[in-house]
């Protein structure tokens, strides 16, 4: 049976196809794909999608659906996060989505979008890396903090995330000192309020997914070119991490374009991205971080099967 999943963020619109074999149930993956659409550009400040992000999201939807007719989809899953959650004219979404891909948009609570991102990231790295486990889904609205062994135990959502920051903070993707310093604040704010929730103390392992932690790893590795084979279960150290920062602040947009890993729609929001991970990995006191292709999609994936 093939199965889709597609997840639409804040920053990102991304579609998973896989095969899954009851027999034995297992899954191999058919399809992986992303568009930087920016769904979620300026809802910080205005409550609504833009026109142009409509517009933008519109055509990779279109797209979707012709790689989900290809590919002779059986069941389909649409779950969208942070922007949705706060857009108040949601249902312009909702009525796209619904006439390209003939399937209801779910607009996920924080609480559900963190098990699922825990479920697609420790499934693969369970046998590698130790438990309990920390995930940290660092997406453009929200950050996810998920604890737990075999399943979520504790999670609460962080209202930041790499787009919200950047239009917040630090437009341009060069932050001051005292921009840096205000996302920071913003980060740390967050986590004391995460803190009363979830108890981070029994970590062994953190896990970090999506882009704005691969990218990070990207760089840390100095790796050319994007590489999930590679970055898949790489061990990133918090220095590694800081150091990341210090680049990509230091560098122009141009040059950040210019770097072999860098997906040209992050090059603006990747700064904010890698100070919110950065004070995330200072206020858990991570000495290093697990970086994971898996994530959320995954976990939408087996909820279909399972």
């Amino acid at each position: 049976m093939k199965i889709a999943a597609i997840d639409c963020g804040t920053n990102s619109i991304r579609l998973l196809i896989m095969e899954f074999d009851n027999q034995t149930n297992s899954m191999v993956e058919l399809v992986r794909e992303m568009r930087i659409v920016r769904l979620g550009e300026g809802v910080d400040k205005t409550k609504r999608f833009s026109e142009k992000a409509l517009e933008r999201t519109l055509a990779a939807l279109k797209e979707y659906a012709q790689i989900i007719n290809e590919n002779k989809v059986e069941k389909l899953r649409f779950v969208a996060t942070s922007a949705t959650r706060d857009a108040t004219n949601r249902e312009d979404f909702f009525s796209l989505v619904r006439s390209n891909l003939n399937v209801e948009a779910e607009v996920i609570t924080g609480e559900e979008e963190a098990a699922l991102s825990f479920a697609g990231a420790t499934k693969s790295l369970a046998m590698r890396f130790p438990a309990p486990y920390l995930v940290i889904d660092l997406g453009g609205g929200s950050t996810e903090l998920v604890v737990g062994t075999n399943k979520p135990e504790s999670a609460y959502s962080m209202n930041v995330g790499c787009v919200r920051m950047t239009e917040r903070h630090s437009p341009g993707g060069n932050p001051s000192i005292e921009q840096e310093s205000a996302i920071r604040s913003d980060v740390a704010q967050e986590f004391k309020k995460a803190a009363k929730l979830v108890d981070f103390s029994k970590v062994k392992s953190v896990i970090g997914v999506a882009g704005t932690v691969t990218t990070v790893a990207a760089h840390a590795l100095g790796i050319k070119k994007y590489d999930p084979n590679i970055l898949h279960g790489a061990l990133i150290t918090k220095e590694q991490i800081s150091v990341a920062v210090r680049d990509f602040a230091n560098l122009t947009y141009e040059q950040r374009a210019a770097l072999g890993y860098m997906h040209p729609g992050r090059v603006e929001v990747i700064t904010a991205g890698a100070i919110v991970l950065d004070q995330v990995m200072k206020e858990v006191k991570a000495e290093a971080l697990i970086a994971s292709e898996r994530d959320i999609l995954d976990g939408v994936a087996w909820s279909l099967v399972s």
